[in-house]
């Protein structure tokens, strides 16, 4: 299924070949896969070959270094064998080529070998290697284009948990989804696995319970869990919580990052009585976090929150090194936050 065109970066000519997911990826003489999320690289340079090598068992796979390029490798792996299987060379570093590669990938482009398939993969970590990308875009040798663009947002985050699910037909509880995108916060590969290995190993529906039996010793889930008692304004239960995470093994900063991540969401929503899909477009966050985010505000208001944000913030320093005790810093923050009054008053 053909994506929308990705908008011209850098000063980049706006792309005139298909623009293609990385989630089905097909081959073409030369297909440029684009952007720096490696995760997805790798799915759609592996599709490739899945693909072509389903349709001939005897593909030659080749790979080449653009950045330590010798002359003439491109059109002697990609010239006809003498039994003619096909071949796949895939290019990588192609973001910091050589002189010799660039001018000779840039010639290829205009005699395409047949039953060759040319994969090359530019992070788009520098502008090196423009000509040939413009050329390519341009629709000179007959690619295409799986854009693989840096996945970072939680929204994002989730749409690819999600993604990963639905193309494997298996269904997830909604706050599993979210457990299980918390508990991988700031990894994207470990995500991935952990989606494929719920995937394969769970029979029928994955629930929250499911996800919590697996990775519920992971520390960003135990912060989220510490984090939603608090705001709901548990004291007792969120300093039993928080005690529990730390003698799990849980690192105080990551701790901090839950409790932000969340102040920062309630107070982008605080007050904004917009329709939960209408703001969640405009704020670049998913329907499902504008409710839970005015579920969460409930008993708090303008004061309060600030305060709550002030106390994270002091409490992010002093777990970082501002402070000789980390501990008494996360048990301040929490205080504060779920009693929604100073500390000590």
């Amino acid at each position: 299924m053909a994506a929308s065109r990705p908008p011209a970066r850098g000063g980049a000519k706006p792309s005139k070949i298909p623009q293609v997911s990385w989630r089905e990826p097909h081959p073409a003489p030369l297909v440029l896969v684009s952007g720096p999320e490696e995760v997805c690289a790798e799915r759609a340079i592996a599709g490739v070959r899945d693909y072509l090598r389903a349709e001939d068992p005897a593909l030659e796979v080749s790979d080449v270094r653009a950045d330590d390029y010798a002359p003439g490798t491109l059109l002697a792996l990609t010239s006809p064998s003498l039994f003619g299987e096909p071949r796949l060379v895939r290019v990588s570093g192609v973001e910091k080529c050589s002189d010799a590669f660039l001018q000779e990938a840039v010639s290829y482009l205009d005699n395409p070998q047949e039953g060759a398939t040319v994969v090359l993969r530019h992070t788009g970590a520098s502008v090196r290697g423009k000509k040939l990308l413009d050329a390519l875009r341009a629709g000179t040798g007959g690619g295409i284009e799986i854009a693989c663009p840096a996945i970072k947002r939680d929204g994002d985050r989730v749409d690819f948990a999600a993604g990963e699910f639905a193309a494997a037909k298996k269904r997830i509880a909604p706050a599993a989804l979210r457990a299980l995108v918390s508990a991988f916060a700031d990894d994207l590969t470990e995500l991935a696995a952990a989606c494929q290995q719920l995937i394969g190993d769970v029979e029928g529906d994955i629930t929250e319970d499911v996800v919590t039996k697996y990775y519920g010793g992971r520390v960003e889930v135990s912060a989220f869990v510490v984090a939603d008692t608090a705001i709901a304004g548990r004291y007792g239960e969120a300093l039993i919580a928080l005690r529990h995470a730390l003698a799990s093994g849980a690192d105080p900063v990551p701790m901090v990052a839950a409790f932000a991540m969340k102040l920062r969401t309630m107070a982008r929503v605080a007050g904004n009585r917009e329709p939960s899909r209408q703001l969640a477009q405009r704020l670049g966050m998913k329907d499902w976090q504008v409710d839970r985010a005015r579920r969460d505000l409930t008993g708090w208001n303008e004061r309060s929150l600030g305060m709550a944000i002030q106390a994270t913030a002091r409490a992010g320093a002093e777990v970082k090194g501002a402070a000789r005790d980390p501990i008494f810093a996360l048990e301040r923050m929490v205080t504060v936050i779920a009693t929604r009054e100073p500390f000590g008053g």
